[in-house]
């Protein structure tokens, strides 16, 4: 392949020319936005565009005389078919967090030559790292520059849908209570303004949604609170009149989204500004007047809206019930049509479960792309059929198989996220005792009890040690905490690998998943997913030894029994599962009729 057939090869070599006129020898591009997003709008998707890789998260280096992809194992398999021809290496890197990129960077990049980054999409805390790497091997750093600009003519534009209000019952806290929280945090920091760029925190504090980001409800926006109103900065024509004067009542005033950065420079010396080093850009960062003190803290709503209250908390199981409601219609249509013998394909799935969820009450979208992977594919975490890559699912006679559907949806009322394996035909050993070690692992950390403030990340053993003890991990983490009718991967709370830190103490309120997992590449893929809840747990030690927290299930739909391997499953583990599906059962039976009520009383059935 060569710039004549390649349209990536053409795209780096116009890059390449780029960075020549500019006297620039390799560009950084992250997955990233102003933001800091998971989900890009499509203007700042430029690592997809220059290198055909389509997975939501990877660092690509452009340099004069090589291009590199840095991808942690969650898309090793998927990196590899998407770049193959393109002449893009692929650098495997244990983890998304890994700073590999970097270190690549200062050894390969010579004495004296630069590196450009656009600093509007640099994390600040990942600069800061950047810049000390390069400094100390003599490599010059430049952000001012969007290399991207000169070089994507058809580049999107910004996002134009509208904003909306997320409304009563649903809303159940008014905007004027989150607004006094956040400044109620601002003064134990003895910040005078504070300023957000994360669009989830953005939505939370105002009580708006949008649909500027595939799969999360929120809208492109910067926030800039003082002590008694603020400004939001949004794109124009996308807050309409009325909705304006309800946000003037609570003391917020709109201005163009462009001009965030010319109000963090116009605050003047007795300003004292408030920014969370993790959720800002290194561009944004930048743009604050010398003369304005600087206060670095996590944003107060990270923390304030990972904490769901009882009343969302019981919009949330609400969620979960319709949720669960439109799985079993999906399954009972799925394994009536695999029996009568017609081609279902990966593509199949996303379309039928997809429209299940969209007859139910509340729902709004899906909250990530639906993973259908079929065998091979479901040992891809991050795997998404397309129409020029899917599998076809059916029953081979002498063949089992695996088909892992990782799905969720966006209600007015919680964010769902849930993954189960179903069997297609009859099941090998092997798959039976992986699919029931993922499961022990799922019931090992749903089972929990822990003290109150216990770091996220000190669980995570629990769901891998059934794994551990056969010689198997998973790359991927444990667990992240999923929002109200927001992202569907939330801070700050992570049950994973991380390094923790204060700010993952699990609360009550905080809603995680748990989904541990087996990944045999070019075999199959076993992952097992529910949502839980942070609640108080009694014990019978009283208040002795403090306040410890516990997990409800809040997912609801049943666990495949077909592929577990009974002998090592002990009678605990089958007690929590048929209780399980006791729950399952009593609460989605009231919401089904006919084939699918018949499916889900013969998948709860006990074991």
């Amino acid at each position: 392949m060569d710039t004549r057939t390649s349209p990536i090869r053409l795209r780096l070599a116009q890059l390449r020319e780029a960075l020549a006129r500019e006297g620039v020898f390799a560009l950084l591009v992250p997955s990233s936005d102003p933001h800091l997003s998971e989900y890009l709008p499509g203007r700042w998707q430029g690592r997809e565009w220059l290198s055909g890789f389509t997975g939501s998260m990877a660092t690509l280096v452009v340099a004069a005389d090589r291009t590199v992809l840095f991808a942690d194992s969650r898309y090793w398999a998927q990196a590899e078919v998407e770049i193959a021809g393109t002449g893009i290496e692929l650098v495997k890197i244990p983890t998304g967090t890994s700073t590999a990129h970097i270190d690549w960077l200062a050894r390969h990049v010579p004495r004296g030559a630069v590196v450009a980054v656009d600093g509007q999409v640099l994390g600040l805390a990942a600069a800061g790292a950047l810049k000390t790497a390069l400094d100390a091997a003599g490599v010059v750093l430049r952000t001012e520059l969007d290399l991207l600009e000169a070089i994507w003519p058809e580049r999107p534009a910004l996002p134009a849908a509208p904003v909306y209000e997320h409304a009563p019952p649903q809303a159940t806290q008014p905007r004027a209570a989150r607004l006094a929280a956040v400044r109620e945090a601002m003064a134990r920091h003895g910040a005078t303004h504070h300023f957000v760029s994360t669009v989830d925190d953005a939505a939370w504090i105002t009580n708006l949604r949008g649909s500027d980001v595939s799969y999360n409800p929120v809208f492109l926006a910067h926030l800039l609170l003082d002590g008694s109103g603020g400004t939001l900065f949004v794109g124009a024509g996308k807050v309409d009149a009325a909705l304006a004067a309800r946000l003037a009542a609570d003391g917020l005033q709109l201005a163009p989204y462009e001009q965030a950065g010319a109000a963090l420079a116009a605050l003047g010396a007795d300003a004292r500004l408030l920014v969370d080093p993790r959720r800002v850009t290194y561009g944004l960062r930048a743009q604050v007047g010398l003369g304005t003190a600087v206060v670095e803290a996590i944003n107060p709503s990270t923390l304030l809206k990972s904490r769901k209250s009882a009343a969302e908390a019981a919009f949330v199981r609400e969620a979960m019930a319709e949720d669960g409601a439109a799985m079993c219609e999906f399954y009972a249509w799925f394994e009536a049509a695999l029996a009568r013998g017609g081609d279902i394909t990966e593509l199949t799935v996303d379309e039928r479960l997809s429209a299940e969820r969209a007859k139910r009450s509340g729902f709004v979208g899906l909250s990530f792309p639906t993973i259908a992977g079929f065998n091979a594919n479901g040992a891809m975490p991050h795997y998404r059929a397309t129409p020029q890559a899917h599998a076809v699912i059916r029953v081979n006679p002498g063949a089992g198989g695996l088909l892992l559907i990782d799905s969720g949806g966006q209600y007015l009322g919680g964010t769902t996220d849930i993954t189960r394996v179903w069997p297609i035909g009859s099941v090998s050993a092997a798959m039976k005792r992986d699919y029931t070690l993922v499961l022990k692992g799922t019931m090992n950390l749903s089972r929990a009890r822990f003290p109150r403030g216990t770091l996220s990340p000190m669980l995570d053993a629990l769901a891998r040690a059934p794994l551990w003890a056969e010689g198997i991990d998973f790359g991927h983490g444990t667990g992240h905490g999923v929002g109200y009718f927001m992202n569907v991967h939330e801070g700050p709370q992570s049950i994973s690998k991380a390094i923790p830190d204060a700010h993952m103490a699990m609360e009550p309120g905080m809603i995680t998943s748990i989904e541990p997992g087996v990944y045999r590449p070019g075999q199959w893929g076993v992952r097992i997913e529910n949502l839980v809840l942070n609640v108080p747990a009694t014990t019978g030690e009283g208040d002795t030894f403090g306040e410890f927290l516990e997990f409800e299930t809040l997912t609801l739909c049943p666990i495949d029994t077909r592929c577990i391997d009974r002998s090592l499953l002990r009678a605990d583990e089958a007690d929590w599962l048929n209780g399980y599906h006791t729950t399952v059962r009593e609460r989605l039976a009231p919401r089904l009729a006919g084939a699918a009520l018949a499916w889900l009383l013969e998948r709860t059935a006990p074991i």
